[in-house]
């Protein structure tokens, strides 16, 4: 199966500072790592820079406005206790909108295979008028309202296996029938939202909390009974993952206990989901990860299991 890497070295250039774990040095090592000679059939398509407009998809105008005014000239700038932008944060954010709506435009014009947006700053975090948690613009969000807009896509799913719990993306989602959000998060961490019991307007929001400590077991149980078959049962026209891989068991900021082998199989059992019910068109965006070696080696499972293609 055909896979494209939406990259870009804007991406690099937002800067939270020393010693923040949102660092350049995540992005390096996962595109270092696609560039291996198991991956020398990725396609690297060029990614536009999207207006301040698609951005507004998800978040309210005043909210978008404000994040790209406060993007300094030099130095940083704390936009709440966990996220800072730098001088390159403005263009890297938008640019990162830019690649996760053409890759939903190419799906939607026939390309086939999958796409993979490997981008910061991450998303699933931003509300629609509050950044937080290392997150500007809720890229998956964005990516489903334009599908919606540009494409007129009914039903869209997100899958989030970031140990966090996307709570911008429910936020956006949980009154909205036709969007479907299934997180699996470590409970309790943060940001203290994602309790089993939020199911949004039409059963359209499907949160699974993992104790601490929790490992391939019981993740793969949980999301067997109860992720799966509801994404199933909403039945997308695309599927778009928020691909976070700080539920490794070395990642230092959070305390699940997944490996490599469930990235691939997790990533076998969407993309058979994508196959039957949507056409084949899946498009996974980067999110969280912060041990950087963990990060490449799930990033690079990730991916091959995306050239891998719809086995369940």
């Amino acid at each position: 199966m055909s896979v494209s890497i939406y990259y870009h070295e804007d991406f690099l250039g937002h800067d939270p500072g020393p010693g923040h774990p949102e660092r350049i040095a995540r992005l390096q090592s996962v595109r270092d790592a696609l560039k291996g000679e198991a991956f020398a059939g990725l396609r690297w398509p060029d990614v536009p820079l999207a207006g301040p407009d698609r951005a507004m998809l998800a978040h309210r105008r005043d909210y978008v406005d404000r994040v790209l005014a406060s993007i300094p000239e030099t130095g940083h700038v704390r936009l709440d206790p966990d996220t800072v932008v730098s001088p390159g944060s403005g263009q890297a954010a938008l640019r990162a909108v830019g690649a996760v709506c053409a890759a939903v435009d190419a799906r939607m014009a026939g390309e086939k295979g999958y796409a993979f947006c490997a981008l910061r700053p991450p998303g699933h975090h931003a509300e629609p008028d509050r950044a937080m948690g290392f997150c500007l613009f809720n890229n998956v969000a964005i990516a489903a309202l334009h599908a919606r807009e540009a494409h007129g896509l009914e039903r869209i799913a997100v899958v989030d296996f970031d140990v966090h719990h996307g709570n911008g993306t429910e936020a956006i989602f949980k009154n909205d029938p036709g969007l479907f959000y299934a997180s699996t998060h470590e409970w309790p961490l943060y940001p203290g939202t994602g309790a089993e019991e939020e199911t949004g307007i039409a059963g359209n929001i499907v949160n699974i909390c993992l104790p601490h400590g929790s490992g391939s077991d019981i993740f793969r149980r949980r999301c067997e009974e109860r992720l799966l078959p509801a994404l199933e049962a909403f039945d997308p026209q695309l599927l778009l993952i928020s691909a976070g891989f700080d539920a490794h068991r070395d990642d230092p900021l959070a305390g699940l206990m997944l490996v490599e082998e469930d990235y691939i199989w997790i990533t076998r059992r969407l993309t058979a989901i994508a196959e039957n019910r949507a056409g084949g068109r899946l498009v996974s965006c980067l999110e969280g990860g912060y041990d950087l070696q963990a990060l490449a080696a799930s990033v690079a499972a990730h991916v091959g299991a995306l050239m891998q293609g719809g086995q369940g």
